[in-house]
């Protein structure tokens, strides 16, 4: 197995990469409990959804591990999860079962475009910038979300959106949580997001705001049944057939497409696996991550991507595919704690999405600001996701600005063909739509 697995090349032993694994698991494990919370606002059971992430984590990682061999993990992604239900279900009235039918072709898209290496030709013709912008447009949806879903944001018939109010004690223990999480980040501890809910569930039920467990079998039991979810996308395959479902499989391919590339550059130059600028095993690598949404789509759960929380275990020494396979392990584990389900509520997963967003927000600095043809369409991006309530919206506006700007600026030739193609097709879906 180490020979395998590359120890003695990469420097690394078992102790190391086990340690590696946990960390990437505890820095992540809070997406077991903040995906069945999002997702369930589309109906979909919640216990069904806490078995489909832990299961579409642990098979998604370890295919990782063993046919690309890289420290990453893989689990249903923030943004997308959240686009599946606030806009796909709830905004566009699709029903959960063809949503997943989408997030299923979408995978099985992304697999074959991997294959045929259309996948990289497509990357590198889409601009850094609005790479950058999408990223951080997602990151400011995810925050508005987990703001609104604690109420520390409220409607306002006035101002459309005002502060919520701040002496009620739930809206209270959100911003508890908030700020503990962001004290244990601040501090480095790789963890905090998880271990700040666990805290803020503590807090819930020191003051009455949330159910204590009161039994072993409120903490520990056999994993929830995945009959309600399983198979679902499959059989609401011919609902696909339709322009907005069109727009909405284009949605999941493009940000887990560029949220895809992103985290494994990010991953694979933290722990010095880069050779000459270029990724080793990138077509495994893409296609373990486009297997892990076709699976998490049977499942019963949104798009599965790789997480730049990976980014924790290579700091705590990860450097092989084994210690994707150690993180694999524990997501099988959190299989027998779905009861604690109960405890995680709306407030102490909102901060949890208000942490994730500052954190992808962070590539705002790469954008450049100083160049107004790259400005507005990144900054359109960015801004309509939040306000229009929609990451589709916000891509589609940002790429049909940036051809128009980069044309009247005289820099025509820096002009994908891809990019004119993007948007036409983009300018469709708001003549049609």
């Amino acid at each position: 197995m180490k020979k395998y697995f590359l120890f003695d090349e990469l420097g690394t032993n078992y102790r190391r990469e086990f340690i590696a694994g946990l960390t990437t698991f505890l820095a992540m494990a809070y997406i077991l409990f903040v995906n069945p919370q999002t997702l369930s606002a589309t109906g979909m059971d919640q216990g069904a959804i806490f078995t489909a992430t832990a299961l579409a984590a642990a098979l998604g990682t370890l295919v990782m591990g063993i046919v690309a061999k890289y420290p990453v993990a893989l689990a249903p992604g923030m943004g997308l999860n959240a686009f599946f239900a606030y806009v796909v279900v709830l905004d566009m009235g699709i029903s959960w079962e063809t949503a997943l039918a989408g997030v299923l072709v979408s995978g099985l898209v992304l697999v074959a475009l991997t294959l045929t290496g259309i996948r990289e030709l497509i990357i590198n013709a889409i601009p850094a910038n609005l790479k950058y912008a999408v990223g951080a447009g997602i990151g400011l949806f995810i925050a508005f979300i987990g703001l609104r879903n604690s109420n520390i944001i409220v409607p306002d018939s006035a101002t459309t959106v005002a502060l919520g109010n701040l002496a009620d004690p739930k809206v209270l223990l959100a911003v508890f949580g908030l700020v503990i999480s962001i004290i244990l980040l601040v501090a480095g501890v790789r963890a905090g997001i998880f271990y700040g809910m666990i805290i803020t569930s503590i807090a819930g039920m020191i003051f009455g705001l949330i159910q204590p467990p009161t039994s072993l079998g409120d903490i520990v039991s056999a994993p929830q049944s995945l009959e309600s979810t399983f198979g679902a996308a499959i059989t609401h395959l011919p609902n696909i057939f339709t322009l907005d479902m069109l727009i909405v499989i284009l949605s999941f391919m493009f940000v887990d497409f560029f949220d895809t590339a992103g985290t494994l550059v990010a991953v694979a130059s933290q722990a010095g696996i880069m050779k000459d600028g270029k990724l080793p095993r990138a077509g495994r690598a893409l296609a373990s991550d486009s297997s892990g949404t076709v699976i998490g789509a049977i499942l019963g759960t949104s798009s599965t991507t790789s997480y730049v929380e990976s980014t924790a275990g290579v700091g705590a020494g990860g450097r092989s595919g084994f210690t994707a396979v150690v993180t694999a392990a524990f997501f099988l584990l959190a299989l027998f704690f779905s009861p604690l389900l109960g405890i995680v509520t709306s407030e102490v997963t909102a901060p949890a999405l208000i942490i994730v967003g500052v954190l992808m927000a962070g590539q705002l600095k790469n954008i450049e600001w100083d160049k107004i043809e790259v400005a507005v369409p990144a900054f359109f991006t960015i801004i309509f996701m939040p306000l229009a309530y929609s990451i589709a919206n916000g891509i589609a506006v940002g790429f049909i600005f940036y051809p128009i700007a980069m044309l009247v600026k005289g820099r025509a030739k820096e002009i994908h063909p891809v990019m004119w193609v993007l948007s036409i097709v983009f300018v469709l879906y708001f003549i049609f739509l």
